[in-house]
């Protein structure tokens, strides 16, 4: 049965709070209704300083889908682990870890957005030791006992309910963050269908002495919108998924590889890349994908046409992956 996953950036380039506080309950409603009916994950992420609104605290977002749900997990993938203060994050994951009771899985990555930085008074030429420095307080953090911090001894609390410490995978596409995810005995999660860099983990994590493995991207994971009429919905829609097509592809550069890389320029381009799929309930259960990405308020999508998509998903698509 195909690994489901649900997600959410909350993206409405035309919002005003109004309208954007209606996109985030609606996100929790469909989150609730999701959970009730077999959906494995939410997503979401974090960007900050976007014109489009694009979500800049997922943790905040984490918490209130975690209490609107009892089942499913919920994934931030990823958090851009050099933008936090170490300690208020190891706290942070640990009440929200509490609150799902084991149900949070965070993908720590360092971004690629120098502005993103700049934003926040983050020098972006010490993200990679920022990263480390996170990474070993969370695990040092999560046991409960004192630990040295910059030069002082601190105890964080409380423990997460999770032990040893909550769900945290390291996120990258470069051998850097393979190293440091065999390094630290952490499960490793490369950007894209990356079979190179796995293997370079694996052979780090032999050298390491480490436990840890890697949950490695589909070679095409692409991402859905469901319709029993797929022409007429790129016709209303298709700016929708353009719009946050472009947005990837204005941040990303050459060195940056991503399991969303676009290079269309209108929605007919977008349709013939198969980045961005909207497919019929039938044609979804025929992909015969290992994992089913569903992005149903993409670019500002109208709520009810998100509403929609995400009821063909579980409502006829799902019981037919069970069976």
């Amino acid at each position: 049965m195909a690994f489901t996953v649900v997600r959410f950036n909350l993206v409405d380039p035309a919002a005003t709070p109004e309208t954007l506080a209606a996109r985030y309950r609606a996100a929790l409603e469909m989150a609730a209704y999701a959970d009730e009916r077999g959906v494995d994950t939410i997503q979401t992420e974090e960007h900050h300083g976007a014109d489009n609104n694009w979500l800049p605290s997922p943790l905040a977002f984490t918490g209130a889908v975690l209490g609107a749900t009892r089942r499913l997990a919920v994934t931030v993938s990823a958090i851009i682990g050099p933008l936090h203060d170490p300690l208020r994050l190891a706290e942070d994951l640990a009440v929200l870890d509490l609150i799902g009771k084991g149900r949070l899985v965070t993908v720590a990555g360092i971004g690629y957005r120098p502005e993103e930085y700049d934003q926040l008074g983050v020098e972006w030429g010490r993200r990679g030791a920022l990263q480390d420095e996170l990474l070993e307080t969370l695990l040092a953090a999560w046991t409960g006992e004192p630990f040295t911090y910059r030069g002082r001894t601190v105890r964080v609390t409380p423990r997460p309910y999770t032990r040893p410490h909550p769900m945290l995978l390291v996120g990258g596409s470069s051998r850097a963050a393979a190293r440091r995810a065999a390094r630290l005995g952490l499960p490793f999660f490369p950007s894209a269908h990356l079979p190179a860099l796995e293997a370079y983990y694996e052979e780090r994590r032999a050298e390491y002495g480490t436990d840890g493995f890697c949950v490695m991207p589909a070679e095409k994971t692409p991402l859905l919108h469901l319709s029993d009429d797929p022409d007429r919905a790129w016709a209303l829609y298709g700016e929708h998924f353009l719009h946050e097509a472009r947005t990837y592809a204005s941040w990303q550069s050459r060195d940056i590889r991503s399991a969303v890389r676009s290079g269309a320029a209108t929605v007919e381009e977008l349709r013939s890349e198969g980045v961005y799929r909207i497919v019929t309930p039938d044609e979804c259960v025929g992909l015969g994908a290992e994992s089913l990405v569903l992005h149903p308020l993409c670019g500002g999508m109208p709520l009810d046409e998100g509403r929609r998509s995400l009821q063909l998903l579980c409502e006829h698509v799902l019981p037919r992956l069970t069976r």
